[in-house]
Formats: C-alpha cells, structure tokens, sequence
C-alpha cells in the first residue's frame, strides 16, 4: 500500500468532510468500543487544568469535547489539519459549543512547527495518512514538557467475523 499524497489526503478530505462525523461513527460496526478507545487515548495523555494540546489530524474537532474535560476552560487545543474542509466542520462546532480556547490551523502536519513547552499532542486517526510521519513524531516529542506524552490512536485492519466489512467501509468514508 503507498502513502497517499498531500494533494491526495486534501482530496479526499473534501469530499468526506460533510458527511465525516457520520461515516466515522460507522467504525463502530467494526469496533464497537471506538468512542472508548477515542476516551482512553485523551486520559492516556495525563492532561490536567490549563494544559495545552495540539491535536494532529483534528478534522471536524471530534476529540474536542473529551480534550475539554481534560484540560478546562484554562486549557489550550491547537488543532492541525490539512484540509480546509475538515477544519471548517471543526470551526463551526468550536463555534456552536462556545470553546474560546480552541486554535485551528490549516497545515500540513510535517511542516507545522508546533509550539514549545506543550503538555501533550495525539493523532486518532490521521497520522498514518502522513508520509514522513516520522519528522511529525520528531517535532511533536521536542515541543513536549518533560515528562508529557504524544498518543497515537490509529486502525488495524480486523481480523475474525467483520473483517469482510473493511472494505465496504472504506469506500464508504
């Protein structure tokens, strides 16, 4: 399998955009415990109050809400994303829940140059769509506090009774 491009990755994102919040929860047909793992990816982060995340790959902002409870009104969420059409969905939902303390930030990950001294960064689901995701992981972990962690959510293809349903839903999304 290649890596697609970056004006692939734009591409398909357009086209998803609108219907993403929908077809990823379709994810949950595959893995029912997805909402949970989304949940245990942010607590695995250890943020407290007042805490600045960055969010790679944030798309339409769905970690937003359980990155909130983590980090409080005093917190920070930059959220990185490489199509416009992702971020506006991610806009107008800061929007609508009044979150003042969210920053999006249209860029391709391995160019973004993340701000020093953060207290944690994650990828759910976007980092493996990054060709040098390496260099990703390499500025996101010198940004980082001491002490502070990166977490990476991603898939696997299934194995056992629903593998048959990963390509259906591939072409789905």
């Amino acid at each position: 399998m290649t890596i697609p491009t970056r004006e692939d990755v734009i591409n398909i994102y357009r086209k998803r955009a609108k219907r993403y919040d929908i077809t990823a929860n379709l994810y949950y047909l595959i893995e029912l415990r997805m909402g949970a793992y989304r949940k245990k990816a942010v607590d695995t982060l250890n943020l407290r109050r007042g805490d600045t995340v960055v969010e790679i790959g944030c798309g339409t902002g769905l970690n937003f809400s359980l990155l909130q409870q983590a980090i409080g009104p005093d917190g920070k969420i930059i959220g990185v994303d490489l199509s416009d059409a992702m971020l506006a969905h991610a806009r107008k939902r800061v929007e609508e829940k009044g979150w003042a303390n969210v920053e999006l930030v249209l860029n391709d990950a391995a160019s973004y140059k993340f701000p020093e001294g953060i207290d944690g960064v994650i990828s759910t689901f976007a980092l493996t769509l990054v060709a040098e995701y390496d260099k990703v992981i390499q500025n996101g972990c010198r940004a980082l506090k001491p002490g502070k962690r990166w977490v990476v959510l991603d898939l696997k293809m299934p194995s056992g009774r629903v593998s048959w349903l990963a390509p259906l839903l591939v072409f789905l999304t």
